[in-house]
């Protein structure tokens, strides 16, 4: 199978020579969503930069497209360790990412992030359990929801917006009711179901399959951060990622607090912590990395 390596996009955020963060933005979700680190990023000497992984080919699938994303950070990284944030589904391809790069990593912090479906029955607590199960039972059937949400984000973007915010809970409900919040998810949602739909189907695919043994693995520094009334993860999946990961030293709960004003209220400390820890920047061991890929990127 031919699998063609585009150039790999990201956004940057921050300052413009700090210590490296990566983010990994939510499914469905876009780069542009790491703007809420930009400020906090310049206050505390943070580089805040996020790949476009939907633009990825998509037949680049499983430990393949985790490792791609591993060399690509290895490489932007240049020897030196650094952080990553998962928001949300991004958490879950943060992890298997961060499996793989090991002590390259000095922190990794998982924002409303999604526990393996099959691990506590967490299906039928998530807002978006219908679409979990098609991935899940119906896959042909879940690709041409994507199309038909494709169709509508196409014509009528702001349908999709109110579609996915139908069902907000608490301090999201007041997010979802900022003109400037709708105007930036509701472009982040129309390019999702669009031009990086393939992007988007990979990851819910892989989501939605078998994935809890390898928490197991993960002995990094790990913080979570999660909302009390968080609907779309819901927090009994931060208590589950908790107790299972090995490397987990800190677990915030914000009450009040739902997915993405989760996301607005720990992005402020996440950049405190790393700040406070960026003064031991360090070099990866040398040898233990095979990096094979070439660095492609392009800043938009």
């Amino acid at each position: 199978m031919l699998v063609v390596k585009l150039a790999l996009r990201y956004r940057q955020f921050g300052a413009d020579d700090g210590q490296l963060v990566v983010y990994f933005h939510g499914t469905p979700g876009a780069p542009e969503e790491c703007a809420v680190f930009d400020q906090y990023g310049k206050e505390h000497n943070l580089t805040f930069i996020s790949y476009n992984r939907f633009s990825i080919d998509p037949k680049l699938k499983g430990g393949a497209y985790y490792q791609h994303l591993a060399d690509e950070i290895i490489n932007k990284a240049a020897g030196n360790a650094v952080d990553l944030v998962g928001f949300s589904m991004g958490g879950f391809i943060a992890l298997q990412v961060c499996r793989l790069m090991r002590t390259s990593v000095r922190n990794l912090h998982l924002v409303s992030a999604a526990a393996p479906l099959e691990a506590g029955g967490f299906i039928d607590m998530t807002a978006g359990k219908f679409v979990f199960w098609l991935a899940q039972k119906q896959p042909f059937a879940f690709h041409l929801l994507t199309r038909l949400q494709g169709l509508i984000a196409s014509t009528h973007p702001s349908l999709v917006f109110r579609m996915m915010f139908a069902n907000a809970a608490d301090e999201d409900k007041r997010l979802a009711a900022s003109s400037e919040f709708q105007t930036a998810i509701t472009g982040i949602l129309k390019l999702c179901f669009t031009r990086y739909a393939a992007g988007y189907v990979r990851d819910i695919g892989a989501y939605v399959q078998p994935w809890n043994d390898m928490l197991s693995s993960i002995d990094i520094n790990t913080h979570i951060w999660h909302g009390a009334d968080d609907n779309w993860s819901p927090v009994a999946m931060a208590e589950y990622l908790q107790s299972t990961i090995p490397g987990c030293s800190s677990t915030e709960i914000f009450n009040g607090l739902s997915h993405y004003s989760c996301l607005y209220r720990a992005a402020p400390e996440i950049c405190r912590q790393l700040g406070a820890d960026s003064g031991g920047q360090h070099k990866c061991r040398a040898g233990i990395y095979d990096i094979n890929s070439p660095l492609f990127e392009e800043v938009k």
